[in-house]
């Protein structure tokens, strides 16, 4: 059961496995995309069905009997959960005879729920992992399984290093499988209840700058949330051309804020590069050297400053 590309990776990795055969595939509905809002699979689902490889079905909700007969059906010996979006209820946790095994982007008991990546490196961690878990009724807290660490760079994205951790997470998945069909795995490990922290779902207005926060805590939002749900601000009122003057920032570094801009206030504009503008933290500044325009592409900030003269220490990037 899988939705994400990280799903589809994970697929793969045990798709490979010699003496396992995948009898089916839960993923979500097809959901509208695109300009054109047209009806499209999920990376799951779209992985499984360029190969013709797997039986699939698309329930809403995976709990209702329609879909707990279709599985039922199958007779899995375990049932594989990765980035489903869906909550298993008690009927079908008990249905396969090994249980549902679950792959979570976090060391757990860190990080449960739905954004443990983009929550990760916005806490300026520097180490994560995937944990490979029996599931249980409760938010990621079933005994562990397996574990496996992944570094978090200083350049890493929320993209790059989910990237990363679907790979750890298919081949640490494909471990435990072998594992528990050779009757081998070891004794699962209770969490530590005291230790749990959760990762809440981010929303779209997550992703606003307030730039009354420090550079370190700015930066590490824009890399967590790229590529979702993007960390943005607004132009001033004179760039913006029948829209909202959104301005999603993709890109930033440190910058040293030099004495006659220490008066202004966060958010100003307190130099312009060839590499782009600079703006006012509420302690030093930041370079912003990728941005995306609303209705544009994304592009370099001396690029964006061609387009957007911005004028020092008169204009300001906006929360609204």
């Amino acid at each position: 059961m899988g939705s994400s590309a990280a799903s589809a990776t994970c697929l793969r990795a045990i798709l490979r496995l010699p003496g396992l055969q995948v009898v089916g595939l839960v993923t979500q509905p097809d959901r509208p995309a695109g300009r054109g809002k047209a009806l499209t699979p999920c990376p799951c689902r779209a992985y499984a069905a360029e190969r013709n490889i797997l039986e699939c079905i698309t329930p809403e909700n995976v709990n209702t009997p329609e879909a707990l007969a279709w599985i039922r059906a199958k007779k899995p010996d375990v049932v594989v959960v990765v980035a489903f979006g869906q909550f298993l209820k008690e009927e079908l946790l008990n249905l396969p005879p090994c249980g549902c095994v679950n792959c979570h982007f976090s060391l757990l008991p860190k990080y449960r729920g739905a954004s443990p990546v983009a929550s990760a490196i916005a806490a300026g961690e520097k180490m994560t992992g995937v944990t490979v878990m029996r599931m249980g009724l409760g938010m990621d807290d079933g005994p562990i399984l397996l574990q496996a660490y992944e570094p978090i760079y200083q350049d890493d994205t929320g993209e790059s290093l989910m990237d990363r951790l679907a790979i750890s997470g298919g081949v640490n998945l494909a471990k435990a499988l072998k594992l528990m069909s050779a009757k081998q795995l070891p004794p699962p490990v209770e969490q530590v209840e005291e230790e749990a922290t959760f990762a809440h779902k981010f929303r779209k207005t997550d992703g606003l700058i307030d730039w009354n926060q420090p550079s370190v805590v700015i930066e590490r939002r824009i890399r967590a949330f790229t590529p979702w749900p993007g960390c943005y601000t607004f132009v001033p009122t004179r760039f913006r051309k029948k829209d909202s003057g959104r301005l999603v920032i993709l890109g930033a570094e440190f910058a040293k804020l030099d004495a006659a801009s220490r008066c202004e206030l966060p958010g100003t504009v307190i130099a312009v590069t060839s590499r782009g503008p600079v703006v006012r933290t509420a302690d030093t500044a930041l370079l912003l050297t990728a941005l995306k325009p609303e209705g544009s592409r994304m592009m370099d900030g001396g690029a964006f400053l061609r387009g957007r003269p911005l004028k020092p220490l008169e204009d300001m990037l906006l929360s609204k």
